[in-house]
């Protein structure tokens, strides 16, 4: 079979989100022949980054202003069916993030990796690695056949771990890249075992042809159960969120922020695709999406407040962050489950808009993390102190996202937080009670979770900008270079 479902120059517009992943990958192998050349190799980087974005972002967009989706098909060698690839709106959405802030992410890091002496080729290597990580991402919003979608899996869950090896003298470096490695993989296992049984039943892995809501409701119920521990462990849903905290201030900055910002919404992506290849949601599945979320909200924020680390803390606030889009999307699968189409909406355009939000306002606040630790040579919060005075642009960057993310007007936290409180709020006026307890516990969850954020963010602004510096480097940090501050200004 010949390539299907295009037409006209549709061809043209799904060969040039293919030819991303190329361009990503050759780009990424241009920095490894540039070697020890540390700003040829992030030139290669970037300059890959900001073409895979000419490329792969009109047809993004176009599939979003359109709501038509680029489909292809192609036979391949591979058991389980054929290289299906797609663009729909679901993927489009998420790959804007992929590319925009992927680009961004490398500009900080071009600066921020040139401090880093003696390293050798690392410094290709590292670039590499982070170009494949985008590539890997666009690979699994792209695919629509499962053995494809596992390898794109492979290739996204596999880049982090050299990323977050880059200084793998450390034995904490060491030790947070392996304990990412075997929860991306104990992931990844449960994923194979969801699309196994979904080939088992309908004799292929096309996505095409699953028609999830033809088989029992122990099946279904086994499927969704799959589904959350395998993508969830991406995501950092609690118990599944181990790894989080230790990889995220072990990576580079930028790395940080891409991981947290970007790579982490996969997981939430999975999940979403899951709910459209398993059909009409069960109340049981919203019921426990709620309850997820409501887990990873609270204790998230609560681990947050206790860290010392400023990096740590912020990890933590990633996993509130999921469980705060895990709300959204509960909350919106009541509204589908009892055919309230506002309820609906609102939730689940509350979440979407919440994973978009996320990516730009923490990754602002890892990159305002790295600038403090690029001057100050420390992220133990209690060793700094007074850094307005000496870095004025890293505080009005950090402080603009500490407001974001507590929620506050005007900026993007309050807009999605917003959705899911008014969708909460629909359901609970116009639901029966016993349907409408999952939304008053999101009601209550929402409030303590923005209340104990705000508070967490204020002791944090308050000890490292205010005041006066408790240590020599932060009495006598330096303010970041332009392409770290220009990232940051971006976002």
């Amino acid at each position: 079979m010949t390539a299907t479902y295009l037409h006209d120059g549709e061809h043209i517009m799904m060969f040039a989100a293919i030819a991303s992943i190329f361009i990503l990958i050759l780009s990424g192998t241009g920095a490894v022949a540039a070697g020890r050349r540390k700003r040829s190799a992030s030139t290669w980087a970037g300059a890959g980054l900001l073409l895979a974005a000419i490329f792969g972002l009109p047809p993004a967009l176009q599939v979003l202003f359109t709501g038509k989706s680029l489909i292809l098909d192609l036979p391949w060698q591979m058991p389980g069916g054929s290289l299906a690839l797609a663009l729909d709106p679901l993927s489009a959405f998420f790959i804007l993030p992929v590319l925009i802030l992927g680009a961004v992410f490398a500009l900080y890091g071009r600066e921020y990796m040139a401090h880093y002496e003696d390293m050798g080729r690392r410094h290709g290597l590292h670039w590499f690695f982070y170009n494949l990580l985008a590539a890997g991402m666009i690979g699994v919003l792209m695919a629509r056949n499962g053995l494809l979608f596992l390898l794109a899996w492979e290739v996204m869950s596999l880049a982090p771990f050299f990323l977050i090896l880059f200084l793998d003298t450390k034995d904490t470096t060491r030790k947070a890249a392996w304990t990412y490695l075997v929860a991306a993989h104990l992931g990844g296992l449960f994923l194979l075992l969801f699309f196994l049984l979904l080939g088992r039943e309908f004799h292929s892995l096309d996505f095409s042809l699953f028609h999830a809501e033809s088989l029992p409701s122990t099946t279904r119920n086994l499927l969704f159960a799959l589904a959350l521990i395998g993508f969830g462990a991406k995501a950092g849903i609690i118990p599944l969120h181990v790894w989080l905290p230790e990889a995220h201030p072990a990576a580079p900055s930028h790395v940080s922020a891409y991981m947290s910002g970007v790579m982490i919404k996969m997981g939430i992506y999975g999940l979403m695709r899951t709910m459209l290849l398993l059909g009409a949601p069960s109340m049981i599945w919203a019921e426990v999406l709620v309850i997820s979320g409501i887990a990873a909200g609270i204790l998230g924020v609560l681990f947050a407040i206790a860290q010392h680390d400023l990096k740590r803390l912020l990890a933590y606030h990633s996993v509130e962050n999921i469980g705060i889009i895990l709300l959204g999307f509960g909350i919106g699968l009541v509204g589908v489950n009892r055919h309230a189409p506002l309820l609906a909406c609102l939730g689940l355009g509350g979440a979407l808009l919440h994973v978009l939000n996320h990516s730009i306002f923490k990754g602002l606040l890892f990159l305002g993390a790295g600038s403090v630790q690029h001057a100050c040579h420390t992220l133990e919060i209690d060793e700094l102190g007074g850094l307005n005075k000496r870095m004025p642009w890293t505080t009005v960057c950090f402080i603009t996202g500490a407001t974001a993310i507590c929620g506050l007007p005007p900026l993007n936290g309050f807009v999605s937080e917003f959705l899911i409180y008014a969708g909460a709020f629909n359901g609970n006026i116009n639901l029966a009670m016993l349907t409408a307890w999952p939304l008053i516990a999101a009601l209550a969850a929402l409030a303590l979770i923005g209340g104990l954020a705000a508070a967490c963010f204020a002791k944090v602004c308050g000890i490292v900008f205010l005041g006066r510096g408790r240590s020599r480097p932060a009495r006598e940090a330096n303010e970041a270079g332009l392409p770290m501050r220009s990232a940051m200004a971006i976002l």
